[in-house]
């Protein structure tokens, strides 16, 4: 049986989401008749946020993206004034696409293993973008991703979804049906629902909520909130 690794290039693959490198150079912007059109606009606007927030803090920033598999938002991280960012995946397909592309890049490294990275440095932002579905086990990698953090460190959650306890099955079932329909039912192993509850012991704030008026007013299609968990 494929493990995860092969099963989500697979997946990427089937689903379009495997672009070359000329493509990814330019991510997030996509061509408005690009099939992930909309996904893209809704990740330009949540990295947008995500960057102006950061840049805000006016410091020199040890920046980690758990899961981040072509590299481009790094890239965009990587601008950030006195930014040092480390992109970390276990995909070595798309990691070495992102080496390859952005690997040229001075304040920017990728890397597949912890123990590649510094022991003795700690890091101020860790960052999962349409990442943290893929751990099996919320806490766990909560609690060491504060581990690694620096005092005064955050985590970032964004461009995931939770949930209230009374959506988890249905949205199994629509994730089964998803890599079913796709001749990929293994996937769903690998694919987590996470309830918004797990949350609620790292005390984090909410930077941004699909539900708020604000939201609605200005009529933002970005279903998904965006979470800062601070040490």
């Amino acid at each position: 049986m494929p493990g995860f690794e092969e099963l989500y290039i697979i997946i990427r693959d089937k689903e379009g989401r495997m672009y070359p490198d000329e493509r990814v150079k330019m991510l997030p912007e996509v061509p408005v008749a690009h099939p992930h059109y909309a996904e893209w606009k809704v990740r330009e606007h949540s990295s947008s946020r995500l960057i102006r927030y950061l840049s805000a803090k006016k410091k020199s920033l040890r920046i980690l993206e758990i899961g981040c598999g072509n590299g481009w938002l790094c890239h965009r991280l990587s601008k950030i004034a006195g930014a040092m960012v480390t992109g970390l995946d276990i995909n070595h397909i798309e990691l070495e696409q992102a080496t390859r592309v952005f690997g040229n890049i001075d304040n920017i490294r990728f890397v597949d293993e912890v123990n590649q990275m510094e022991a003795d440095v700690e890091i101020e932002i860790i960052i999962f973008s349409a990442s943290i579905q893929y751990f099996p086990d919320l806490e766990e990698i909560l609690q060491w991703s504060l581990q690694r953090l620096a005092p005064g460190g955050e985590i970032h959650i964004l461009d995931s979804p939770f949930y209230d306890t009374g959506e988890l099955s249905a949205a199994g079932k629509r994730t089964l049906d998803h890599f079913t329909a796709l001749g990929l039912p293994d996937m769903a192993r690998y694919y987590h629902h996470h309830p918004r509850a797990a949350l609620k012991a790292f005390k984090p704030i909410l930077l941004y909520s699909p539900r708020s008026i604000l939201a609605r007013l200005l009529h933002r299609k970005d279903p998904f909130p965006w979470y800062c968990i601070k040490k």
